[in-house]
Order: C-alpha cells, then sequence, then structure tokens
C-alpha cells in the first residue's frame, strides 16, 4: 500500500436505495485489514433505511438522525451539511465515499469541500442533462461531480459522459454497478412470503413510483393506465408498496385501491423487494436503482418518465420508455403480455452493469492508489 498506516475511509449515506447500494461497499471495506472504515448515516429516510442497515448487519458509526415530517431539500440540505461539519471534523477520514445522486450526497460531497476532503463517487457519471428530469437528482449527481476525486462511474457510457465534461482520465473508473452486488446478499431461491405466495398463479406485475417531478396528474395517469391493465387481464396481479409521500400515498388509494387483484402495500425490506422482482413478470417504475436491479434478474422494465440517466438499459433492450401517460403504459403493457416475442427480447437482454464484483474492484482502486 502506498501510505503508511491503515487508509481513514468513510461511507456516508442516508436514503434506502443508497443504503442497498452502499452496504456491500462497507462490507468488502470493513473486510480488508487495510481500511479503517466507519459509516455515517443522514437518516434521510429513516424506518426504511433502517430496514437496510438491519439486513445488511451494518451499524453506523454516525446519525445525522435529520428527518422530519414534511421536510424539504432545503431541510435536507442544511441539516447534513451542518451535520457532516461536526462529524468530518471528529473523524478526519482521508476520503469519504457518497454514492448517486441524492441530497444527501450532495450536501456530504459540498460539506468534504469545504473540509478539504477527499471524496469518491460511486455510481457517478449517470447524465440526462436536465437538470429538472429528475429533479433534483441531475444537479446534485453534476455537482458531485465537479468535488469528486474518485469517478466510480457503472459503464462506459457513464464513464464517456465524465471525460466529456473534462474529468481527468486517471480518476475516472468503470466498475460495474454496486446493486448488483447486493443482489448476490437478497435474493435466494427459497425465498417465500404472503405477497409472493399471494401472486402464485398469475402473471405479476410489480411497480414503484414515487419521483417528485411525477407528483399530481402524471403520476395519476400512471395509475390509471395500470389498473385498465389489471382490469383487462384476469391473469395479471399487480403490488405496489406505496411510497411513504403523503401525495403518493393519496393518489394511490384513489385510483389503485379496492380491486381485488391489486395489493397496494407498505415499503418493504431489500431482501422481500428484490425477491418479489425475481418473481415477477413485468417491473413498471420512475425509480433509478430498480432499472438496473430487474434486468439483472430477467425481468422488462418499463420507465415510467421522459428520460432516463441510464441509457445503457434503453440500448440493451433491457429498458423501455414510456412516460406518464395513461394510454402509452395501457399499450406498452399490453404488447409485453400478448407479445412473446416482445417479452423475450427485453428478459433475455444482456445486462449492462456489470457483474456483480464492483465494491470488490473498488476497495481495490482505493488500496492500489491512496
Amino acid at each position: 500500500m502506498p501510505k503508511q498506516g491503515k487508509i481513514r475511509a468513510m461511507v456516508v449515506f442516508g436514503t434506502r436505495p443508497e443504503a442497498i447500494k452502499m452496504c456491500p461497499v462497507v462490507k468488502e471495506l470493513r473486510a480488508r485489514a487495510g481500511f479503517d472504515t466507519k459509516v455515517c448515516v443522514s437518516g434521510q429516510h429513516r424506518e426504511m433505511l433502517d430496514q437496510v442497515l438491519t439486513l445488511f448487519d451494518v451499524v453506523p458509526d454516525y446519525d445525522l438522525d435529520i428527518m422530519r415530517q414534511e421536510q424539504t431539500l432545503f431541510d435536507i440540505t442544511a441539516k447534513t451539511l451542518y451535520g457532516m461539519q461536526r462529524v468530518l471534523a471528529d473523524c478526519r477520514p482521508d476520503i469519504v465515499l457518497v454514492h448517486g445522486d441524492t441530497t444527501t450526497a450532495y450536501a456530504a460531497s459540498v460539506a468534504c469541500l469545504y473540509s478539504q476532503i477527499p471524496v469518491a463517487h460511486v455510481e457517478a457519471g449517470l447524465r440526462t442533462y436536465n437538470l429538472y428530469s429528475p429533479f433534483p437528482e441531475e444537479y446534485n449527481r453534476q455537482a458531485i461531480s465537479l468535488v469528486a476525486k474518485y469517478h466510480f462511474a457503472p459503464t462506459p457510457k457513464a464513464r464517456d459522459n465524465l471525460l466529456r465534461e473534462g474529468r481527468d482520465p486517471k480518476t475516472v473508473y468503470v466498475t460495474g454497478n454496486t446493486s448488483i452486488d447486493a443482489l448476490k446478499t437478497t435474493v435466494r431461491p427459497d425465498f417465500h412470503s404472503e405477497i409472493i405466495d399471494w401472486a402464485q398463479g398469475s402473471r405479476l406485475l410489480v411497480m414503484t413510483a414515487h419521483r417528485r417531478e411525477n407528483l399530481g396528474e402524471p403520476m395519476r395517469s400512471m395509475f390509471r393506465g395500470i389498473r385498465r391493465v389489471v382490469e383487462h387481464y384476469e391473469d395479471v396481479k399487480l403490488v405496489y408498496p406505496v411510497h411513504k409521500n403523503p401525495a403518493v400515498q393519496a393518489a394511490a388509494y384513489e385510483i389503485l385501491a379496492g380491486h381485488p387483484r391489486i395489493r397496494l402495500i407498505e415499503p418493504m425490506e431489500a431482501d422481500a423487494f428484490h425477491n418479489l422482482i425475481n418473481a415477477s413478470y413485468l417491473v413498471l417504475t420512475d425509480s433509478g436503482g430498480i432499472q438496473e436491479e430487474a434486468p439483472a434478474l430477467g425481468k422488462p422494465v418499463l420507465v415510467m418518465r421522459n428520460t432516463t440517466e441510464r441509457p445503457e438499459g434503453l440500448a440493451a433492450g433491457t429498458l423501455k420508455l414510456v412516460g406518464t401517460d395513461e394510454q402509452t403504459i395501457f399499450d406498452a403493457c399490453c404488447r409485453l403480455l400478448t407479445d412473446p416475442a416482445a417479452y423475450q427480447k427485453m428478459s433475455t437482454a444482456s445486462n449492462p452493469y456489470g457483474d456483480g464484483t464492483a465494491s470488490v474492484q473498488i476497495a481495490d482502486i482505493l488500496e492500489q492508489t491512496m
């Protein structure tokens, strides 16, 4: 190892999706004698974050505990920034690893900039180049790239985005996505649950929807289209773990509740959700990470957004953009439910997001270069 002593690494995250993707990194770093690894969580999500920490047996060293009812982007940013000031002063890490595009990751990277501590950006280089789609995630990820010393890109396309923006090629590494690493822990052939048993004998649709820019009429349109699909095909069932956002809850229960083949449930623990995807026929989402996880399990994904920062999935054929229009979503689902060739083409397309060794590669790179 180039430097003397252990590398003092800190891993910072705050939401459930971040935790799923960063816990494999934490586990890998903590397994290596060359690292002294600390974990700081913001608590941007609370209950859902804690579920993932328990699943992966990761105990944070620092917890900012910022979450409050009806919190805004202003609240999350300010509380995380002030909290990280105290944590960084106490720990003085050699490197801070942040993930993706959350407000926690953005605020933590700014705190590191102010403290002159290097940042490693996991899942770097994703872009739509539209600051309001997704909002505020596109701004967050671009801003983090300006700060980061290490850029761990999941795909060659993400690497190319970073190089085109002027990042030093020596700081950009293609590692695959750590979400694929996580599936090795969570997906089990012997996994059983009440909701999977309920779906037996059907073609199961699994949906997630929470994106901020889809709130209001776009989300209502999405839900109407999906309910029409369930009503149209007697062998189709839908499971939707409803996001905690009150606006999402209101629209979901207004439009989707009351149908015997639709289950609106609480957000699931990561292992239960990954195994639910594994049991599904088709996934509909406006989320990000699921666009990587579901193809790794051979499930076609209809993305209910107008843009995606994961064009590799579109190019590979594992994803299809369908926007939020009711009729477009209905038609896209119908095609995959009635055209076996179209379904097989999507379900067997090669997953472009890596082989499940991203965490090992990240740890190797830090050991070799710090």
